[in-house]
Order: structure tokens, then C-alpha cells, then sequence
């Protein structure tokens, strides 16, 4: 992540919000809340998610969408491989992109120069417009639960609506 993000609250989000259609804001901003609020969810619930995609259909329903994991390669001590999730994800969106207004891909990410894992969303409009927020977390030890850092803006490059 760069250095010069902005947080996505406040004058940042307003002046954001500004660059975009109005619907096309209220649905990245709905799949960035519904996004961050599921992966929080599912820390709390299992200590850990996989990644997960939304959508925003064209009639305005938000709908969740999953691939299932495959089994990591031999030799790796990880129990998914996240980045083939990921490319399953960004597939099946493509492949159905007629029926959404706007997609959004979740994942937990490592950021390096902060040494924090941190909830990732990219959303993209079928207008073109992109949006991508990273919220830091760790767990803490002594309370067993999740904190939280601050939302902050990240980029990204649309890869559901392109050719």
C-alpha cells in the first residue's frame, strides 16, 4: 500500500464521491460496508476468512459469491491458496458481468510496511469507476478478540470490466 493513502472517511470520501455518479458511489460504498462487516464477521466467528466476492445486481440486490478452495500444492503449509480464489472470483464475475451494476472482491492481505494483516476490498462499477479500502487488524491477546485500525483508501485497477 502507499504511502500518500488517504482515509476513506471524511473529506476524502467526500471529495471521492464527487468524482463519481451518485448511484455509482452508493454502490461501492454499499459493497465496501457489506464487505468489511462480512470479513469482520467472519474473524470474530473463525479467526479467519476466505476470500469472497459481492455483487450488486442489476435490479439493486447485493449477493454474496464464493468459490470453493482448492487443495494447496504439495509441499506448502497453507491449507488454500488464496491468489487461485481470487482468479476464480475475478472469472466467474467476468463471466456473469451482464448481471451486476457493480462486484467487489474481499481477501485478507499482509501489509508489509505496516507488518499488519488487513481486510482488502476492490470494488468496481460497470461505469468504469474503482474503489479500494484496506483495514488494518490484529488480534489481541489479552481480550481474545479483534482490534481494528484505521479504514484507508487503496488503489486499484478494474479487472471485471475490461477487455
Amino acid at each position: 500500500m502507499a504511502d500518500n493513502s488517504q482515509a476513506a472517511t471524511g473529506d476524502t470520501a467526500g471529495s471521492w464521491r464527487d468524482s463519481v455518479p451518485e448511484a455509482t458511489a452508493t454502490d461501492l460504498e454499499n459493497l465496501l460496508g457489506t464487505g468489511v462487516g462480512a470479513a469482520q464477521e467472519q474473524l470474530q466467528r473463525n479467526g479467519g476468512f476466505l476470500p469472497f466476492a459481492l455483487v450488486v445486481e442489476n435490479d439493486g440486490e447485493v449477493r454474496l459469491v464464493a468459490v470453493t478452495p482448492a487443495d494447496a500444492e504439495d509441499g506448502s503449509d497453507a491449507d488454500f491458496d488464496a491468489d487461485a480464489m481470487i482468479s476464480d472470483l475475478t472469472d466467474a464475475l467476468r463471466q456473469n458481468r451482464t448481471e451486476f451494476r457493480a462486484t467487489a472482491i474481499v481477501c485478507d492481505i499482509l501489509l508489509v510496511e505496516e507488518g499488519s494483516d488487513a481486510i482488502h476490498v476492490a470494488a468496481e462499477h460497470r461505469d468504469g469507476s474503482v474503489f479500494a479500502a484496506v483495514l488494518p487488524y490484529s488480534a489481541n491477546a489479552s481480550t481474545t478478540s479483534w482490534e481494528f485500525g484505521q479504514l484507508a483508501a487503496d488503489t486499484n485497477e478494474p479487472s471485471i470490466w475490461v477487455d
